[in-house]
C-alpha cells in the first residue's frame, strides 16, 4: 500500500470511536459524518530513510440550522489527531500530524461542512 493510502486508513481507523467515518463522500448516510480525504504527499527523503510530507483533510458533514453540532465533532477530530499513533503500518512512523487551519461553511442544501486540514510528516527506514 502507498504512503497515502496508510496514512488515510490509519486515520480512518483512529476516528472510527468518533461515528461514522469514510474514505470518500457516501452516496447515503445518516449525519453527522466524517470524510477522510486522500492526502497529498510530496518525497522527504533523507539519507537511509524514505519519508513524505504533505497534507490531510479531514471534513465534517451535518444538516441543521447551527452549526453547533459539527463545530463539536470538528473539535473532537482536531483532539483525535493529536493522539494519532506513530505506527501507522508498512513500516511508515508518522513523526507529526499537527492543524494547519480549520473553516466552516454553510454548504449545499443547508449542510453545515466543517474542514481540519493537519500537516503529515511520515518515513520508513530503507
Amino acid at each position: 500500500m502507498s504512503a497515502g493510502g496508510i496514512v488515510q486508513a490509519a486515520v480512518i481507523a483512529h476516528l472510527a470511536p468518533l461515528g461514522r467515518v469514510f474514505d470518500a463522500v457516501p452516496a447515503r448516510a445518516a449525519m453527522p459524518y466524517l470524510v477522510v480525504e486522500d492526502p497529498v504527499l510530496a518525497a522527504g527523503d533523507a539519507v537511509g530513510l524514505a519519508g513524505r510530507t504533505g497534507t490531510i483533510a479531514i471534513t465534517c458533514i451535518d444538516a441543521g440550522v447551527s452549526p453547533v453540532r459539527v463545530r463539536a465533532l470538528l473539535a473532537a477530530v482536531e483532539a483525535a489527531m493529536a493522539t494519532l499513533p506513530p505506527q501507522p503500518g508498512g513500516g511508515w512512523r508518522i513523526t507529526s500530524a499537527r492543524l494547519v487551519r480549520s473553516q466552516i461553511a454553510l454548504g449545499k442544501g443547508e449542510r453545515w461542512v466543517a474542514t481540519s486540514t493537519f500537516a503529515v510528516r511520515m518515513y520508513r527506514s530503507n
